[in-house]
């Protein structure tokens, strides 16, 4: 299963059923678990874990020292949960010592080629990276978020979950759940209504989640009076909880 051109430190653990292309290199304290595919000259450097399942493909880098300035050579993490995949020149950095310590991605993920995910930045499940998509240190995507080919997002950005960002969005500030951006700088431009019909939102639910959208974006409320109103709408649309936590907790103001 391993080719006998890869390169694997000793401090190395695979599981016996992961398969390693020719001239891959896996350093020290690389952990990777049962099923896993390595693609030729892929590059995986520690200290990082690895799921199960995963396919590696060839010449990604995956693990590398973080691009900070201030990392001075302290042992950071990255953490790679299941069934992600993570095609050609993608590169996914480990963490600093400025922040957690540790960069984390979920499950059933997407890292189309040339992505980029840097130091810090947590990444739930489902999420799509099209192609050259690039992350700043420390943002967070939530669960099924798309991101459209050559989207570039600020450091320390949140995009909530089911967001999708058209191609070549550019965001500086977070994005709430639901909601449709594009544009440079990005501005909102509805939900994904088709991405909650895919996964399962009943029609009560998304034309709840379209009145909220109106009253944050479209009937000339301040932030703090659409959320009073969406607040009054939550009781019989639960969804809209997630809506309004994600707004209440941005420290970085919403997309408006």
């Amino acid at each position: 299963m391993i080719h006998p051109t890869a390169v694997i430190d000793a401090g190395a653990e695979l599981d016996s059923s992961v398969e390693v292309g020719p001239f891959a290199v896996i350093g020290a304290d690389v952990s990777i678990g049962a099923g896993t595919s390595v693609g030729p000259h892929a590059v995986l450097k520690g200290p990082m874990r690895i799921g199960r399942d995963n396919r590696i493909f060839q010449f990604a880098s995956v693990g590398e020292n973080p691009q900070d300035k201030k990392y001075g050579g302290e042992s950071t993490w990255l953490e790679i949960g299941d069934r992600n995949q993570i095609r050609e020149f993608a590169t996914l950095h480990r963490g600093t010592v400025q922040d957690k310590g540790v960069t984390r991605i979920g499950n059933d993920n997407l890292f189309m080629a040339y992505t980029h995910v840097a130091h810090d930045c947590v990444i739930g499940d489902h999420v799509i990276m099209a192609n050259a998509a690039s992350l700043g240190g420390h943002v967070e995507i939530y669960d099924w978020v798309i991101l459209g080919g050559f989207t570039i997002v600020h450091q320390f950005c949140r995009i909530g979950a089911h967001a999708f960002c058209a191609m070549g969005s550019v965001l500086s500030r977070d994005v709430p759940p639901y909601v449709t951006v594009g544009g440079h700088p990005a501005e909102p431009h509805g939900i994904n209504a088709e991405g909650l019909k895919r996964r399962g939102f009943s029609a009560d639910a998304i034309q709840a989640i379209k009145r909220a959208y109106r009253a944050l974006y479209l009937a000339n409320l301040r932030r703090d009076q659409a959320v009073e109103r969406i607040r009054g709408m939550s009781d019989d649309a639960p969804e809209l909880q997630m809506l309004l936590d994600f707004i209440a907790t941005s420290t970085r103001s919403i997309v408006r």
